[in-house]
């Protein structure tokens, strides 16, 4: 058995006596307030082998790797063989933020341990999880996408990440529909909690260039990219005003290198201009938008409880709209069986997240993507060159 040790940030409510080793993490907010974030370390113990097998695993008409499968296995270990360490808190709730000593925040540790792996040369993944989604199943996908994109494919060194999982309070709830509408709103409040960890990085990013430029020294120039999920998508809406709220410059900062969207469960012309996501591009030098039209769960999210059309479902309404930095792919092609909505996780379309994190160019003829219209920026799947 090994470990296998990921970052959060979470404002979820902690499950047991001990708030800095809890046993986990619930389906409320956080007793200090929706806001609240708590950062920490979670580890758990698996077996190397039973890993390597779901990476090896080939899922017909889908490719090689079973994310979805493993990330099962660490659900299981995630329950069984796992250790909580958040980072020690000791703000003071009488005095206001900025005036809080920085030692008074979890996030400064976290940051600067952040700091340590990312010197290591690996880049850093944050990963917001979709709806419906307990502490365990959001630990084990994390751990599991980690470990996907890691595994060593193309002929090539891969660029390691390290991941970061942002846990908001999705229910995890056995009623599907009562859960989508608790945790559509739980993920509006969520966005503003996962804004303010966003400008902490932001204000971390400045005082390291500060600190290098009195240093004379240079960065460890590793890159952070940010992939969401389903619901996630929603969360990072709702943080993306938080942000504007708090930029006092002309552009948003540039956060990020790649910022992945997965079925992403927001309208279809989000991205546009005028919409409430049109300055996400300005965070990152680039975004890809993966949608599936056979995806079943944003069908019925469009349906059955009356939303427009999803992102996730036909991509972007208008993709002649979108900034040249903005991609879509369509992986209908590329997805089979129970995972039209978590296909981010397997083969193909893993691996096309993978290639972009280490660096090939959008229209790089070893992807296994074709263009579909005159669109630059608009592409199709073709799993079959990654199988």
């Amino acid at each position: 058995m090994a470990d296998y040790m990921i970052f959060y940030a979470t404002n979820r409510n902690h499950i047991g006596n001990d708030r800095w080793h809890p046993k986990s993490y619930g389906t409320t907010f956080s007793e200090d307030g929706r806001e609240n974030l708590r950062f920490g370390r979670i580890t758990v113990q698996a077996d190397q082998n039973v890993i390597g097998q779901y990476l090896d695993r080939v899922k017909e008409g889908v490719g090689t790797g079973d994310g979805e499968g493993l990330a099962e296995y660490f659900v299981e270990q995630t329950r069984s063989a796992s250790r909580i360490e958040a980072y020690p808190e000791a703000v003071d709730s009488k005095i206001p933020e900025s005036k809080q000593p920085p030692e008074a925040f979890g996030s400064i540790p976290f940051f600067n341990d952040l700091k340590v792996e990312m010197s290591k040369s690996t880049d850093t993944l944050a990963y917001i999880h979709g709806y419906n989604v307990d502490w365990y199943h959001a630990v084990g996908s994390a751990i599991a996408l980690r470990e996907m994109l890691n595994r060593r494919t193309f002929g090539t060194q891969p660029q390691p990440v390290t991941m970061v999982l942002f846990s908001w309070p999705s229910d995890g709830s056995i009623f599907p529909f009562r859960a989508y509408r608790s945790d559509r709103k739980d993920a509006e409040d969520s966005g503003y909690a996962f804004g303010r960890g966003l400008l902490k990085l932001r204000d971390f990013f400045i005082e390291l260039r500060d600190a290098a430029r009195e240093k004379e020294s240079a960065l460890c120039g590793q890159e952070i990219h940010l992939l969401c999920h389903s619901m996630g998508n929603y969360v990072l809406q709702n943080a993306l005003s938080k942000i504007e709220a708090f930029t006092q410059t002309p552009a948003m900062p540039k956060l990020f290198d790649h910022i992945f969207l997965c079925s992403a469960d927001v309208d279809d012309d989000v991205l546009e201009p005028g919409q409430p996501m049109t300055r996400l591009d300005e965070l990152c030098r680039s975004m890809t938008v993966y949608y599936n039209r056979n995806d079943k769960a944003l069908i019925i999210s469009d349906k059955t409880k009356g939303n427009p059309e999803r992102l996730g479902t036909n991509g972007a309404a208008h993709p002649h709209l979108l900034h040249n930095k903005v991609h879509q792919v369509d992986c209908t092609h590329a997805v089979s069986g129970l995972v039209e909505h978590s296909y981010y996780m397997d083969g193909a379309v893993n691996a096309d997240i993978k290639q972009s994190i280490e660096g090939f160019p959008q229209d790089d003829t070893r992807r296994g993507r074709v263009p579909t219209s005159e669109l630059p920026n608009v592409w199709r799947m073709r799993w079959e060159q990654n199988a």
